[in-house]
């Protein structure tokens, strides 16, 4: 059977390269195909230099030829890998997803510090302030935004885009959300390893119809971890907020996640610090401020370590109320929290801007000033 060229290009369309998120022909990774007769011989060149990734990619080509074209080729497949070179400092080279302008991380060196619930919440706010806004859950083994967005029963659905199916993202209060709790059972623990793991969060950001994004806020879980490292290989974050309450304990896990973010194998800007559970003001003494977590730690561990302190949330029952019953605090209008929180936003915005601006323009991902400054006058 002599096979053709055309139909074993529009075959390798099927495949993603390895950690780019593009198919082989559409990223320029397919360099040539040849064929003789029932034979076929590809040339491919790859950036991720791992084992796992040459042997997949092999296998991925041998198997779709071998499904799609013709059962019995013979398929020799050349992986050539091109690593790149050690990464320019704080350069973000693009967008790794079509119509979304930044990624921003949202992390905590421990859990319970409130890191969910922030980001829940800032996203709101950047809603509220005319921003078109996204939340991966990335936090696997303890999805907590479905409840957070009244979105515990919801399902994303199929739609078709440009001739591929994708997910849409679940919508509500403005936010488009995407999170492994949309596919388990509330009872269901999710017992993956790394890769599986890695693998679920790549279909949930590449095989998604996300549209228009100014932000997407990536939940992630506690700790510094392989999670983390997946979603930094798969895309340009253009900077990551740290989350802390003022405790000793939290405060040393805080730092240990801002040092992994200013690797230098990683190098991802972090924008600043936010402390949650900065104090308590019970309702009968509205002008006293209790710190039972410690007094302005965060704030303090911002100054250290010479990175922006980007505001403080105080410890109250309403906060923990509102995520419960799927509405986060900041949809409340006219209350002293929603001041909190659209101070806190701004600041966030704020220093995102600060983050573009340092860039070459050609290079980084852009919000508009008169974008930022219009959040602002909110």
């Amino acid at each position: 059977m002599k096979l053709n060229k055309q139909d074993i290009y529009k075959a390798l369309e099927t495949i993603t390269v390895p950690g780019e998120g593009k198919n082989m022909v559409e990223s320029g990774a397919l360099k040539n195909v040849m064929t003789f007769g029932d034979e076929v011989i590809v040339d491919i060149t790859i950036t991720n230099p791992t084992l796992q990734a040459k042997k997949k990619t092999e296998v991925d080509i041998m198997k779709t030829i071998h499904d799609i074209i013709y059962e019995k080729a013979k398929v020799t497949v050349n992986v050539k890998v091109d690593a790149p070179a050690k990464p320019t400092p704080n350069v973000i080279k693009g967008k790794s997803i079509p119509g979304i302008q930044n990624i921003v991380a949202i992390a905590s060196g421990k859990g319970g510090v409130g890191k969910s619930t922030v980001t829940a919440n800032l996203a709101v706010t950047l809603a509220k302030m005319g921003f078109k806004v996204g939340i991966l859950d990335a936090d696997i083994y303890g999805p907590s935004i479905p409840i957070m967005f009244d979105l515990e029963t919801e399902r994303p659905r199929a739609v078709t885009i440009d001739g591929k199916s994708k997910m849409k993202p679940v919508e509500n209060y403005g936010v488009k959300v995407l999170s492994i709790g949309f596919f388990t059972q509330p009872d269901q623990a999710v017992v993956w390893r790394g890769p599986m793991a890695s693998k679920a969060l790549n279909q949930m950001i590449f095989d998604a119809a996300w549209g228009e994004l100014d932000f997407m806020l990536i939940d992630l879980p506690p700790g510094t971890g392989d999670i983390h490292l997946s979603i930094m290989q798969a895309l340009p974050l253009t900077g990551a907020v740290i989350v802390s309450t003022p405790q000793k304990v939290a405060l040393a896990d805080a730092r240990k996640g801002v040092a992994m973010f200013q690797q230098d194998s990683i190098n991802v800007p972090v924008l600043g610090i936010i402390e949650n559970m900065a104090f308590f003001t019970p309702e009968e003494l509205p002008n006293n401020k209790y710190y039972i977590f410690g007094k302005e730690g965060a704030k303090h561990l911002a100054e250290d370590l010479q990175v922006p302190f980007l505001g403080e949330i105080p410890l109250v029952q309403s906060i923990r109320e509102a995520g419960d019953i799927g509405r986060p605090v900041a949809l409340q209008t006219a209350t002293p929290l929603e001041q909190a929180f659209e101070k806190l936003t701004q600041n966030v915005v704020q220093e995102v801007v600060r983050r573009n601006d340092d860039l070459p323009p050609t290079e980084a991902i852009k919000i508009t000033t008169m974008a930022g400054c219009a959040a602002f006058k909110k």
